[in-house]
């Protein structure tokens, strides 16, 4: 979204990334019943029954908020040791009220995504039909190794890596066979060595909308280094020539980055659907959002960005999308949460 300012409204959750959490920089007072206009003099309006959060928003940081790198710091200490980001913090930040146009916090956080550059190579290639699908860290490999009716580790300087590759067994030749082979090594290995299985497929392929060689359990798809790609939109509502941003609290139950910040929807994208179909039915599961409106979302760019953390190597793509909700719209999730 193209403003320089928006407010949010919280008290919702749904999934995906930390770095709307980690870039908060200045709040107003805690109250129930209001959300708040971000830019200063502080403007209220009592048009909902959530708790406000205030937010100060880049027109190039897509979703995440631009604080100051001292605001940042001070954040991201307090997260980092309970993976937790409560309506405490939020208010206790709000009295720090030093505005900054300092862009440095910003992009902490974007080198932050882009950890773990200098282990790239601990990770081989992963390889099918002499196409680089994704990236397998030599570690994770002894795990692998167990299955060689699957795996075929080839040595030997290849596919750009002095220490081989790895790819599957030349019997299992259909995109079919291939995720029924995976699926049970998934299985084998189980939530000590992949905590988080949801049963949920991505697609494996060499790059967005290219063949299918074959879909695989997405907890897994880091493990894997295969390019695992979702949807993010921004919902804001405009009241009195001012725009205003909805925005999630994820559940304190979540598997990944439990009881941070969030877009008001987000989610990854299963095998067999087009991203905007799959807005659509995040909308109606995440917010409650009709499609007669969610159908209206205006795709805004994409962004994407790789995350090395011992044996992940997490490739993500994400499709972003405004969307702007009529003024009397709230948020209500449809579905029983996914941990």
């Amino acid at each position: 979204m193209s403003v320089a300012s928006c407010t949010i409204a919280g008290g919702y959750h749904h999934h995906h990334d930390n770095l709307t959490s980690h870039g908060v920089s200045n709040f107003s007072s805690p109250s129930s019943s209001c959300y708040h206009r971000c830019n200063f003099p502080i403007m209220i309006q009592s048009i909902s029954t959530v708790r406000p959060l205030t937010f100060i928003l880049n027109r190039n940081s897509v979703a995440a908020a631009v604080s100051s790198s001292s605001s940042t710091r001070n954040i991201s200490s307090s997260t980092s040791n309970d993976s937790s980001f409560t309506w405490d913090d939020v208010f206790q930040i709000s009295q720090q009220r030093n505005v900054s146009s300092d862009l440095s916090g910003f992009f902490q956080k974007i080198k932050s995504c882009n950890r773990g550059r200098e282990t790239r190579s601990d990770f081989i290639p992963f390889v099918i039909e002499d196409q680089i699908v994704g990236n397998v860290h030599n570690g994770f490999l002894d795990h692998l190794s167990k299955f060689k009716d699957v795996f075929t580790y080839i040595k030997g300087d290849s596919y750009g890596s002095q220490s081989g590759h790895i790819t599957l067994q030349s019997a299992l030749k259909t995109p079919e066979h291939r995720t029924e082979a995976l699926g049970n090594v998934i299985k084998c290995l189980g939530e000590e060595v992949i905590p988080g299985i949801r049963n949920e497929l991505y697609p494996v392929t060499s790059s967005y909308g290219e063949q299918v060689y074959f879909s695989l359990e997405r907890a897994a798809a880091p493990y894997f280094g295969i390019n695992a790609y979702g949807v993010h939109m921004c919902g804001y509502v405009e009241k009195d020539g001012e725009k205003y941003m909805w925005i999630g609290k994820r559940s304190e139950m979540k598997q990944t980055y439990p009881g941070m910040l969030d877009h008001l929807v987000a989610g990854g994208m299963p095998h067999g659907i087009s991203p905007g179909d799959n807005l659509v039915k995040e909308c109606e599961e995440e917010a409650g959002i009709p499609s007669s409106i969610s159908t209206r979302a205006i795709p805004v760019g994409v962004v994407s960005y790789m995350d090395i953390e011992g044996y992940r190597f997490k490739r993500d793509v994400l499709f972003c999308y405004d969307l702007k909700l009529p003024e009397t719209f709230v948020p209500n999730n449809q579905v029983k949460m996914v941990v």
